[in-house]
């Protein structure tokens, strides 16, 4: 088993007890103040040193583990462009398209966010992340929420107007919290959601209500999952989980007694774990637990001291 996170280390680098997760790497300087100009995003299209990140419904092309980033030229007249940011000396837009390009204009595996973000340096997984997040904002924002009326695409893509009642719209991300919960044991509590057959255990999570605070989101959910009270609640680390715009807010907290209960309807079952049992029933199949690069996982495995045993397999 290797070691967990060094909580030491991770303050001298002002790092929290998760360090630097998956989906919260990034190297590029998204320019806030250069993408006002309304002319900044036309200009990028007539330079040949921008970069252009292709997107199909989630899915970018990938090769030799980095983006295939292209040029500008060949682009679909009918795709939406974002400017993502300035990397380096080169800048970088967002191409989203409502179907794959003809062959030629991108060559690499279209690969989607939790298929390859592990695997890509800090520069491509924040563009990617980045990319996927605005995309399925513009997807889904299309229209004034006030009076219905079709908006209108400014700064560079990251700000929507009415053009009827003037109101400007912003991109939506919305905090939810998830808790590695321990008791007096330090056994884990996992629950297994309605929506996984039953089999698959995970974290306890749920979303940030309007008007409340982070702690008291952790206190509301852990009660309504689990009816189990916590305490000693500590931030342990965030990353965006845009699937489709949610940020994930991770958290450690102990219960007050073992005694738990699911809701029965969102969680139909939950279980405490020690190591050894945990390790054992995913080896061998009995359950399944988040892996890749979910914050889940990542809590998961702090607790256990280092990455889970792959479950076993059965030979031909």
């Amino acid at each position: 088993m290797t070691s967990s996170p060094d909580p030491v280390a991770a303050a001298a680098t002002d790092l929290p007890l998760l360090g630097r997760l998956p989906l919260a790497r990034t190297e590029v300087d998204r320019g806030c103040e250069r993408r006002q100009d309304e002319g900044w995003l036309a200009s990028l299209l007539g330079d040949v040193e921008t970069r252009v990140l292709l997107l199909v419904k989630g899915r970018t092309p990938v090769r030799d583990g980095e983006l295939a980033l292209v040029g500008t030229d060949g682009l679909p007249a009918d795709c939406r462009l974002v400017y993502l940011g300035r990397s380096g000396e080169r800048e970088i837009v967002l191409a989203d398209l409502a179907t794959a390009p003809e062959k030629g204009l991108a060559e690499g595996d279209w690969l989607g966010l939790r298929d390859v973000a592990a695997g890509l340096g800090a520069r491509d997984a924040g563009l990617f992340v980045e990319a996927v997040a605005i995309a399925n904002w513009h997807a889904s924002h299309t229209h004034c929420p006030r009076c219905g009326t079709p908006t209108d695409v400014v700064h560079s893509g990251w700000v929507r107007v009415c053009p009827k009642d003037g109101s400007q719209h912003f991109p939506r991300t919305d905090p939810a919290v998830i808790v590695a919960i321990t008791d007096a044991e330090d056994r884990l509590l996992l629950g297994a959601n309605a929506q996984w057959g039953g089999r698959r255990y995970s974290t306890l999570a749920g979303f940030v209500e309007p008007g409340e605070s982070l702690e008291e989101a952790v206190e509301r959910e852990i009660g309504e999952e689990a009816d189990v009270r916590v305490h000693s609640i500590r931030y342990a680390g965030s990353q965006p989980w845009p699937f489709p715009c949610s940020l994930m807010l991770g958290f450690t907290a102990k219960a007050e007694t073992p005694q738990v209960a699911p809701d029965g309807e969102e969680i139909i079952d939950l279980r405490w774990f020690t190591r050894e049992e945990l390790a054992r029933e995913v080896t061998d199949g009995t359950i399944g637990v988040p892996s890749g690069v979910s914050i889940s996982s990542a809590l998961i495995e702090h607790w256990y001291g280092g990455p889970l045993p792959e479950p076993r397999r059965m030979e031909n």
